[in-house]
């Protein structure tokens, strides 16, 4: 089976340090020799999953407009770590940062950790002025109006590994989207509001492209899968969840869990074939398919595959792209709809889950591998996997577009354990206790007009998507322990103010 191309592979970010000639040789070969030692030690953390890339000390316009220039057009290099070792008259940066298209991390940092107090000379203090250097530098960000992070402290302070870690992974992620092609096959549902979008603004805004397939070129894949190729997949199916007896290949169903291993085959050869690491479907829309893609689907997306049911190729592509963020992280991040509601007793809690498609990279256990009636999508019943999510902290996340802009919300929940067991819900699911409350998070979500398809993760923490928003300059809601409605009310209105204000004429 093939899956999509890892996401971290042959993506660096590049380290760039400032100075000048002023200082002499001497001083420029211990700035050259310190700088790359700083990089060198965050290249080899293990939490900054690309790796970090030294160049050569910058001390002129035309050496750092060059290197800017490179950057911005490099297949490889996926954003830039900047540092002024010494002081670095910021004039020369001018039109370097003006042509740099990569998100930018300011490391406000210096070689030594303590002061060397009794031995503190001239010469040192010419060495180390990152502390009015970066002053410096960051001066003529702000009046070029660069977006980036800054991150203060030692290399080797936890947490500044911790954020260039976080925005490592955002950079990742906006890669992802300036590069995905998206697979929808059909349209979207009939009369559904949030599911619309123009794709033309969000290929400018966020780089991934959208088209629409007829369902019926999918089928004619999927029928020309071998049948040795679907037995051999609905093998490992057999191996790798607990199938029940009727799936298994003596059972009275077998023929379904070989239909559905075609419909992975066709769709995974349909997509790789297209260079597409993001899809949709819709119930609405299934041709000549036997089953709506359930257990299909589900492994697609295990496999980092984006995912939106009904035709949601915002949802998909926004999946496709926190996989990429989330890439070798702890957790799972999945498709995700919020259900229904458990208000009392107890904690109030959300139930969330999908008809089918629910990704197991967040299942607690050993998922179940079931077939079921489906009553809508007038098919044969589909085959599909069966867990419950693990517990522990997690973001829901949806993309919504406002018309005038796009708008992330992000709500910080908590995954629970079912308050029971779900014997009779055959689909796989996810019980959460958003934070601050039900109440206060549902009146957020509804205000903010964000969408009731989402990315559940656990793998993505919120300073990621943070990062993310400010590098593709999208809006940014998040609704967590510190959250009041009111509050909420009045950043949404700011907002509004500033995206129409910041809208060119």
């Amino acid at each position: 089976m093939t899956t999509p191309e890892t996401p971290y592979r042959g993506q660096e970010i590049w380290f760039l340090t400032g100075s000048q000639g002023l200082y002499g040789e001497d001083t420029l070969r211990q700035v050259a020799f310190q700088s790359q030692q700083i990089a060198e030690r965050l290249d080899a953390t293990p939490d900054i999953p690309l790796p970090i890339v030294w160049k050569p000390v910058l001390t002129d316009a035309d050496s750092i407009h060059r290197l800017c220039r490179e950057a911005s057009v490099s297949d490889t290099c996926v954003g830039v770590i900047v540092w002024m070792h010494t002081f670095s008259p910021a004039k020369m940066w001018i039109a370097g940062l003006s042509a740099l298209d990569r998100p930018v991390l300011h490391l406000h940092t210096q070689y030594n950790l303590s002061l060397p107090w009794s031995s503190i000379d001239m010469d040192f203090m010419n060495l180390n002025q990152a502390a009015h250097g970066d002053r410096e530098f960051a001066h003529i960000e702000s009046r070029i109006g660069v977006h980036r992070k800054i991150v203060a402290g030692h290399a080797t302070d936890p947490r500044v590994v911790r954020r260039v870690a976080t925005w490592s992974r955002a950079a990742a992620g906006r890669h992802a989207a300036r590069t995905l092609r998206l697979a929808r096959f059909g349209d979207n549902m009939r009369d559904v509001a949030v599911t619309e979008g123009d794709k033309v603004e969000a290929q400018m805004r966020f780089g991934f492209s959208v088209n629409t397939y007829a369902v019926n070129d999918l089928v004619a894949v999927v029928d020309a899968v071998e049948d040795k190729e679907a037995a051999e997949l609905a093998a490992e199916y057999c191996e790798s969840y607990d199938v029940v007896p009727s799936l298994r290949p003596d059972g009275i169903r077998h023929d379904a869990l070989l239909y559905a291993a075609r419909l992975e085959i066709g769709l995974r050869t349909f997509l790789d074939d297209g260079g597409f690491t993001a899809f949709t479907t819709n119930f609405e829309d299934l041709g000549g398919l036997r089953q709506l893609p359930g257990i299909a689907v589900q492994r697609l997306m295990a496999d980092g595959y984006g995912f939106g049911g009904e035709g949601d190729w915002k949802t998909s592509a926004l999946l496709r792209t926190m996989k990429v963020m989330g890439q070798g992280a702890p957790g799972g991040t999945t498709f995700m709809e919020d259900y229904t509601y458990h208000l009392g007793p107890g904690t109030p809690r959300i139930l969330g889950a999908h008809m089918l498609e629910v990704c197991p990279s967040v299942a607690a256990s050993r998922p179940s591998c079931e077939l079921h009636a489906l009553s809508i999508g007038d098919r044969e019943d589909p085959v599909r996997l069966v867990f419950d999510a693990a517990p522990g902290p997690a973001l829901v996340v949806g993309l919504a577009d406002l018309g005038e802009r796009f708008r992330l919300t992000a709500n910080a929940v908590d995954v629970v354990p079912p308050s029971q067991p779900l014997p009779q819900l055959p689909v796989a699911r996810a019980v959460w206790e958003p934070r601050p409350s039900l109440a206060e998070s549902a009146e957020s979500w509804l205000l903010a007009g964000a969408p009731h398809h989402t990315v559940l993760s656990s793998a993505v923490g919120i300073e990621t998507l943070t990062d993310f928003a400010a590098m593709t300059d999208v809006e940014l809601l998040t609704i967590d322990e510190h959250t009041s409605v009111e509050q909420l009310a009045k950043e949404i209105r700011w907002n509004a103010a500033y995206h129409r204000l910041a809208q060119p004429l």
